[in-house]
């Protein structure tokens, strides 16, 4: 039977009240989280300038994630699925705002508020259909075109996931590109089963010197090398697409200006005038 709790019930389902507790109380899973959280801001790549930003954490749970926000001197919102996990991150009384929705319906904020999103083992999820309703390409649509929308241009979003295969990882990449993002998947500890970790490095706008994606770390820690990245790696990292251009209007006969000039200078050439 599967350990990944997202093949075993939704995640409003399976976080209930008893899995929510006994998730925020493991000192494993604190320590974990902050680990995680801790590299995920790091590839947010802020400047040092000591100016707090306004954070958007996706599937916040309990606000562990949250409070590694916190002690970086950010302010933070946070969204869950989980009423369960929101009620303990407010016994908890974290300092992000809290809000109860899902992510697969898209992000009602207002548009360009946020300048930095982060996401700790969440947005796997929604490869999954939970429901008659679900269509996981509609719901990553969603969720990918309204982040987009709150991000500031330039912003990036750091998520860290599990897909469960390539298949999932591309889905995933490939409607994050379509909503109009650039960036790719960050490999951290790449050849090491346990400690691998995988990262979606995104950032809003088209693709430029600041959308470059960061190399991931390797057993000592340090940035991998070229001779050190796997060859899946490389796959991966290389993906930089803005939103797709607009189609070229069409004249009522069918045919575009660009087709119309070109025809009308062929026909000089032969030297036939033209209709103009």
């Amino acid at each position: 039977m599967s350990n990944r709790p997202e093949l075993l019930a939704p995640p409003e389902i399976f976080y209930d009240d008893s899995e929510a507790r006994k998730y925020t109380s493991s000192s494993r899973i604190i320590d974990i989280q902050a680990r995680l959280s801790e590299r995920a801001l790091e590839l947010l790549a802020f400047p040092v300038d000591g100016i707090p930003r306004l954070l958007l954490d996706i599937g916040c749970g309990s606000g562990l994630s949250g409070e590694t926000l916190t002690e970086n001197g950010h302010q933070w919102i946070g969204l869950d699925i989980s009423q369960s996990m929101l009620n303990i991150a407010s016994e908890r009384e974290v300092e992000g705002d809290l809000l109860l929705g899902d992510m697969g319906q898209g992000l009602a904020l207002r548009p360009g508020i946020i300048d930095g999103a982060i996401s700790i083992s969440a947005v796997q999820w929604l490869c999954n259909a939970d429901k008659s309703s679900h269509e996981p390409r509609l719901r990553l649509k969603a969720f990918f075109g309204s982040l987009y929308r709150c991000l500031a241009r330039g912003a990036r979003a750091v998520f860290q996931v599990y897909p469960e295969n390539i298949a999932q990882r591309e889905l995933i990449l490939r409607s994050a590109m379509h909503a109009g993002f650039a960036g790719g998947v960050v490999m951290d500890y790449p050849h090491s089963t346990k400690s691998r970790k995988e990262y979606l490095v995104l950032t809003c706008g088209p693709p430029s010197i600041s959308t470059v994606v960061p190399r991931g770390k390797g057993e000592d820690g340090e940035s991998c090398s070229e001779d050190e990245s796997s060859e899946e790696n490389q796959m991966v990292c290389i993906s930089d697409r803005n939103r797709p251009k607009k189609k070229q209007k069409i004249s009522r006969k069918g045919k575009g200006r660009e087709w119309i000039f070109k025809k009308k200078e062929q026909l000089r050439r032969k030297g036939k005038r033209s209709a103009t």
